[in-house]
């Protein structure tokens, strides 16, 4: 593997990252170990490859990666100081500070995003030929018969108030589905297709490569991809506990040197198609290389008969000169507004007390600059979202998005 990885190194113009010089080797041999946890998800690249690579070691610092069970395991972990840093879903620690996901007034540290893209929702074979993809005004229709034939409907997602579950919530409340009329439970995502599979649940809403594991497995079928959702949302994070943030400031930038350098070379189709092969090894994600790969190239294969497609411009993107690294505080706006949409959180918070005590941008801006990534100027800037045509989210009025949006 390590002479595989050599040569490609070369192809692809990062042989550099490999010569890793003396002073470099004694500096890291000098540093403290840093721990770095993953869950089993295509979206693990930028760290695990951030190793395999040599990235870090380039950068000097003493880097251990480390495959993990649930998102609540990697929280933990993360509050005890076990784990360093660790891919995370990008909203996690808004919900771990908010107490919806975790011990209210805890802090986890966000110091840049991982990827955007990428996710999506899988429906069990129960709902074949009467929902299609993105066909999400059909999914009320289906959801009440089957619960007025005495069905109860389950939908799972991976952690309360993370993306997934974000996700999952749009997408039942714009399908004019009351949140407390189905049953919400959460499974950790290597779980999901097994858990599907024995009937624990009719749709779920995941990282890859487990949608594209279940279709493999004719187990469900692709209803529609996050990117259909929200175009271009921030999705994993690189998290870090505040003991680390705060005490080994110097270290944490050299980390974030090496996933960045990750993140551009996973943009690169080359790559891409040989970090499927990498992640895909039973000691990180452990799943089809060649279902990681589709994937990650756009082409999804939907199951149920319904055929191919391909995301040409918003499948899971890891750096894109920038624009997908940069951590900005109107996407963070936006998932507290939604645990105030959704009942998790019963009065809007102080967004910007929030997202400035857990947002790491002065750090991130001060890496970027040193790498010579620009730095997009669309911080507090207004978006939207696919899902809700004509619902504007302003980050400086969140009260007059939720006055309007459906719950």
């Amino acid at each position: 593997m390590k002479k595989m990885l050599r040569k490609i190194a070369v192809v692809t113009g990062i042989g550099t990252a490999l010569l890793i010089l003396p002073s470099a080797q004694k500096s890291m041999q000098q540093e403290d170990v840093i721990k770095i946890g993953f869950i089993p998800l295509t979206d693990c690249a930028p760290i695990v490859m951030a190793k395999e690579y040599g990235l870090f070691k380039k950068q000097g610092v003493n880097v251990v990666v480390t495959k993990e069970a649930s998102w609540a395991n990697v929280r933990d972990k993360l509050l005890t100081g076990e784990l360093q840093a660790a891919h995370c879903l990008s909203s996690m620690p808004l919900s771990v500070y908010t107490g919806v996901g975790g011990k209210a007034g805890s802090e986890l540290k966000i110091a840049m995003i991982l990827n955007t893209n990428g996710q999506a929702i899988t429906l069990s074979n129960e709902f074949c030929g009467k929902i299609g993809f993105k066909q999400v005004n059909k999914v009320k229709g289906v959801v009440d018969a089957r619960k007025a034939s005495g069905k109860e409907v389950t939908f799972a997602m991976t952690f309360p108030g993370g993306t997934h579950d974000m996700w999952l919530r749009n997408w039942l409340a714009n399908a004019g589905i009351n949140q407390k009329s189905v049953k919400i439970i959460t499974i950790p995502p290597p779980q999901m297709v097994a858990n599907m599979k024995v009937g624990n649940m009719d749709g779920f809403c995941v990282g890859e490569p487990w949608n594209g594991v279940a279709v493999a497995q004719t187990v469900g079928f692709t209803h529609l991809a996050t990117q259909d959702i929200w175009k271009h949302h921030p999705e994993k994070a690189l998290v870090v506990n505040k003991a680390f943030a705060e005490g080994k400031r110097d270290q944490l930038k050299k980390v974030m040197k090496a996933v960045m350098e990750a993140c551009k070379l996973l943009d690169n189709g080359a790559n891409r198609k040989q970090s499927a092969t990498v992640i895909g090894a039973p000691s990180y994600v452990n799943a089809a290389p060649a279902v990681i790969e589709n994937r990650l190239a756009g082409i999804y294969d939907l199951g149920c008969n319904q055929g191919q497609v391909t995301y040409v411009d918003d499948y899971m993107l890891f750096h894109k000169k920038g624009l997908v690294n940069f951590p900005r505080r109107s996407h963070m706006y936006w998932y507290l507004a939604q645990y105030v949409r959704f009942g998790y959180l019963s009065e809007e918070p102080n967004y910007k007390e929030v997202v400035d005590k857990l947002l790491m941008q002065d750090l991130y801006k001060e890496v970027a600059t040193e790498m010579g990534v620009a730095i997009p100027n669309d911080d507090m800037t207004p978006f939207a979202t696919n899902i809700e045509p004509g619902a504007t989210f302003d980050p400086k009025n969140p009260s007059a998005y939720l006055s309007t949006c459906k719950k």
